[in-house]
């Protein structure tokens, strides 16, 4: 049965519980369900179906069991670790201690913007289908990274760090 990782856009330890997020995975019917960090991460075993199919099934599954709903994109793990084994960060010289991030979209970017684009050290550097590589120096109380993408591309994304995805891949 294929596997694959829900990433849900705005979860923390304080607004949901993984073991509730889990649960309720579980009781839409997915299985070998385990959730990654606290951040919203869920890896499971699913029938093939298509990636946008299985995040309207979380969401509603979300709505029926835990009373709320994230927005939800899906991968599948093979996705995952043809992405990683790709290291599409490697054509850019970043600095050693830069951030490198991958934001998620349920579709393809379209229309494409102009790359590479950059605002005070947050570089948004390549779009691969629904994955947009992104680096950053991290600057205490400096927010542009989000601003950038999110003023880039919309609300309707999620982002986890490189370090993340390769976690999410391997569970």
């Amino acid at each position: 049965m294929p596997r694959y990782v829900a990433f849900l856009r705005g979860v923390s330890p304080m607004n949901a519980k993984m073991p509730e997020l889990k649960r309720c995975f579980e009781q839409a019917g997915f299985g070998k369900v385990k959730t990654v960090l606290s951040s919203g991460n869920v890896v499971f075993d699913a029938r093939a179906g298509s990636e946008l199919a299985l995040a309207r099934r979380i969401e509603a599954a979300m709505a029926k069991h835990l009373d709320r709903s994230f927005y939800t994109i899906v991968r599948g793990v093979d996705v995952l670790r043809e992405l990683i084994d790709s290291d599409p960060y490697k054509a850019f010289r970043l600095p050693a201690d830069a951030k490198r991030v991958v934001t998620f979209l349920r579709e393809p970017c379209k229309p494409m913007p102009a790359l590479p684009a950059e605002v005070d050290g947050a570089r948004i550097l390549a779009v691969d289908g629904g994955e947009i590589f992104t680096a950053y120096v991290p600057q205490p109380g400096n927010p542009v990274f989000m601003r950038l993408i999110e003023k880039t591309f919309g609300a309707e994304i999620t982002t986890r760090t490189w370090d993340t995805v390769k976690k999410c891949a391997a569970a």
